[in-house]
């Protein structure tokens, strides 16, 4: 008896470990690929979803890896919010970026709101679309990963909203950098309409780079707003649910509270705070880390990506993409005219 309780323990080790180190092979030929000519426009965090979802196509779930792969798709994802918050530089906002943030809520409220009237006219799914549309506001899969838990979002859905905004997001940024040269911007407006208008971080450096480091910083800056305004929107999106709950009767509509935001928050306090002023640490050691986020981050998705069938997805997320394209093609325009 005592030999086959053993035997059961090192069985479920040997499938937390084969299932966290399937998710990162996958992330591994992910990473890979993503530095192919052609594919290094489209991002590891693209290439590795959808090598997921092909994985799942042709040879199934991995049933026996569940539990190692839902600890990439949970733990680890909530691992990569925290470490996320580094990447936001609260002080520098405060200072600089005041302005810009009054473009980013705008920005935000306009992808939300816009993305649910489409969905709503176009019968598409609710909760696909509103992932899709806090997406496009806020910072991409980032985004998408940070309010899932507190939306009670089906895992499927937010790899495939991750997946999409991913592709989307790729395409405009690629679509800026080649018109950029034929519009009548100065290098710090084509800066600012690339870090408002974009879908998340890598797209607006992507974008904003060939027009220089200033226009690049302006970029990043109005993009940093976004992902700061992540922070009270999660807050608002839990007083919404909560309220939802009570009007629905939902006797299971309390909302866990989701820690990783306070960690997400303290990483960015530290990182605006503390790095580089009480402590310094190498660039090359914060590149690094920043490397290990997204890596990580890559992962979680894999883990998600497992549960997309190609049949909900032509069924489901056409209609969401729709709208989310339809948004993403508008905000470019008024915020290109509001320059």
């Amino acid at each position: 008896m005592t030999d086959t309780l053993t035997k059961r323990k090192s069985f479920s080790l040997g499938n937390w470990l084969g299932g966290i180190g399937f998710t990162f092979v996958i992330a591994l030929v992910g990473f890979g690929l993503s530095k192919v000519p052609g594919l290094d426009h489209v991002g590891q965090l693209a290439c590795a979803i959808i090598l997921a979802v092909i994985y799942r196509q042709i040879w199934g779930y991995p049933e026996k890896l569940r539990i190692g792969i839902q600890f990439s798709a949970k733990r680890l994802l909530r691992l990569a919010i925290i470490l996320f918050g580094l990447k936001l530089n609260i002080d520098v906002i405060l200072h600089q970026g005041l302005g810009l943030l009054v473009r980013d809520v705008g920005t935000i409220v306009f992808a939300i709101f816009l993305t649910m009237i489409l969905a709503k006219l176009f019968k598409a799914d609710a909760s696909l679309s509103l992932l899709l549309g806090i997406g496009t506001g806020v910072c991409g899969a980032a985004a998408i990963a940070a309010v899932s838990p507190i939306l009670k979002a089906k895992e499927e859905d937010t790899a495939m909203g991750a997946g999409i905004i991913a592709l989307v997001g790729t395409i405009f940024a690629i679509v800026y950098t080649i018109i950029r040269p034929f519009i009548p911007l100065t290098a710090m407006q084509y800066g600012i309409w690339s870090g408002v208008g974009l879908h998340e971080i890598a797209h607006v450096a992507l974008a904003g780079a060939p027009a220089g480091p200033d226009a690049l910083a302006i970029a990043l800056l109005a993009k940093l707003g976004r992902v700061f305004l992540l922070i009270p929107l999660s807050f608002i999106l839990m007083y919404w649910m909560k309220r939802k709950g009570k009007a629905d009767n939902d006797s299971d509509s309390k909302i866990e509270f989701p820690w990783f935001l306070i960690g997400f928050i303290i990483m960015s306090l530290f990182g605006s705070y503390i790095l580089g002023h009480a402590i310094t640490i190498p660039e090359g050691v914060m590149n690094g880390v920043s490397f290990f986020t997204s890596f990580i981050l890559t992962m979680a998705m894999i883990g998600l990506g497992l549960n997309v069938s190609l049949k909900d997805l032509r069924t489901k997320a056409l209609r969401p993409l729709l709208a989310m394209a339809i948004t993403s093609v508008l905000l470019s325009v008024i915020t290109y005219f509001t320059m």
